[in-house]
């Protein structure tokens, strides 16, 4: 029997702020409101439903949230639902209810299964909070609606165990839990099924992987073996877990691009034992000397935080001289922003870094990253790679953002009719950050296997 389709809910709109995990949540939401009527809309105007997917891990991000509310709330039409979710949602609970009377919904990521529920609830006038964790919730028989048509976000970690001191995901997301590899695999398969080539595993720390049965290592074999999976990235790891087992499996396997993001967040070792990242200045020099060595080519990108509390002139240096070292091609750079209940915030008052210093720091940083991605770019000139189109350029003008392997931005002439291709370009340009080429030849996909 042909199951009946759902009847017409209303409409939907998500917006989402946060990192990749949490636009998979917001397709994971969308799939769910999907399969019980609702259509989803690309403008909050005249949506029935508004969610607003939130980050907490900085407050700069909780208080563009809080702005974005108010402006949802002068536009939306009578009798629209307002709900916030996510990091932020579990982290601020019931305090969001009182700082927004017009939101209806304040739901935590373990809380989307009850979605549909919760907001025929806010209809009959309910204000419901939903923050409970679920140690078992995996979504596995959500049907996700995808936002990107080339690359799939798959989840295969949710949680964190690792409690860096200055970091709220464990108290948003609970302790680490790993789906089972075959319903990772299960994902992987519809995806190429859709269409897409290229997916992307996603987990707070992503190579701690481990099912009761199989580790990263088996998890990126079996997924690099799925026919017609020709790109495989993950984010984000953590140093620690690049074992031998899992930087073999990530050298051996074609179909693993050449780029690793991994997080060093300081270079000084007392820094890093005071944010309790469970690793010395060597031993992430370390760890980069041995994916470096397995995998040519290799490309790095990293994260860094500057003024952790008690961090001195000379820690700073130390930062500076280990980002000059490895030669990072790009870098997320961040000031240290305090949230309340992780034990950064209960450090002695006379740590604390003044904002004028970090913000000088910062700036140094930022400089010193920029300038030797720019020196390394320039070499990059005549060169040739292998680009996957992924979307039309944001700055318009007939132009196509494609991705090498290694994660280089490559802008090319073209229009919507390309996405999903494979072409050979060649570097003509860079602005110090992204490039710009031209075809030299068009890659014929390759032939599915089976």
């Amino acid at each position: 029997m042909i199951p009946s389709k759902p009847e017409h809910a209303g409409t939907v709109y998500v917006e989402t702020y946060g990192c990749q995990m949490n636009v998979s949540d917001s397709e994971l939401m969308l799939g769910k409101l999907a399969a019980h009527g609702y259509e989803a809309v690309d403008t909050p105007d005249g949506a029935d439903v508004i969610l607003v997917n939130t980050c907490a891990i900085r407050d700069h991000a909780e208080q563009r949230v809080l702005g974005r509310l108010g402006e949802l709330k002068r536009n939306m039409k009578p009798g629209a639902i307002v709900g916030v979710t996510g990091c932020m949602a579990q982290r601020l609970g019931p305090k969001l209810l009182d700082r927004a009377k017009h939101v209806s919904l304040v739901i935590g990521p373990d809380g989307y299964r009850a979605l549909p529920a919760l907001i025929e609830a806010a209809r009959r006038g309910e204000r419901t909070i939903a923050t409970t964790f679920d140690l078992e919730e995996h979504y596995e028989d959500f049907q996700p609606r995808r936002f990107d048509k080339v690359k799939a976000w798959i989840p295969v970690q949710r949680g964190c165990d690792y409690r860096c001191t200055y970091c709220i995901v464990p108290t948003t997301r609970g302790p680490e839990r790993s789906r089972a590899l075959a319903d990772v695999v299960r994902e992987v398969e519809a995806t190429v099924d859709e269409g897409m080539s290229e997916v992307v595993l996603l987990g707070q720390t992503v190579n701690s992987y481990h099912d009761g049965r199989h580790d990263f290592a088996d998890l990126v074999r079996a997924v690099g073996a799925v026919p017609g999976v020709r790109r495989l990235r993950f984010t984000s790891p953590h140093p620690n877990d690049f074992g031998d087992r899992v930087i073999d499996a990530l050298s051996t396997v074609d179909a693993v691009c050449e780029h690793v993001h991994l997080p060093m967040q300081s270079g000084s070792t007392r820094i890093l034992k005071r944010m309790l990242r469970r690793y010395t200045r060597e031993g992430y020099f370390d760890c980069v000397a041995r994916l470096r060595a397995a995998i040519p080519g290799l490309a790095l990108t990293t994260d860094v935080i500057v003024g952790f509390p008690g961090e001195t002139d000379e820690d700073f240096d130390e930062t500076l001289s280990a980002v000059r070292e490895i030669g990072f091609a790009d870098g997320f750079t961040f000031k240290f922003s305090p949230r309340d209940g992780t034990p950064a915030t209960r450090m002695p008052a006379e740590l604390t870094v003044p904002d004028a210093v970090a913000s000088e720091r910062l700036a140094e940083l930022v400089a010193t990253i920029r300038s030797q991605s720019r020196a390394a770019n320039m070499q990059q000139l005549g060169q040739r790679y292998e680009v996957l189109v992924e979307r039309e350029a944001r700055r318009g003008g007939d132009l196509v953002q494609t991705r090498t392997r290694d994660f280089k931005t490559v802008l090319i002439p073209g229009d919507a009719s390309m996405l999903g291709q494979y072409l050979t370009v060649e570097i003509t340009g860079t602005t110090g950050s992204t490039f710009t080429g031209r075809v030299v030849r068009e890659r014929q996909p390759l032939p599915m296997a089976g």
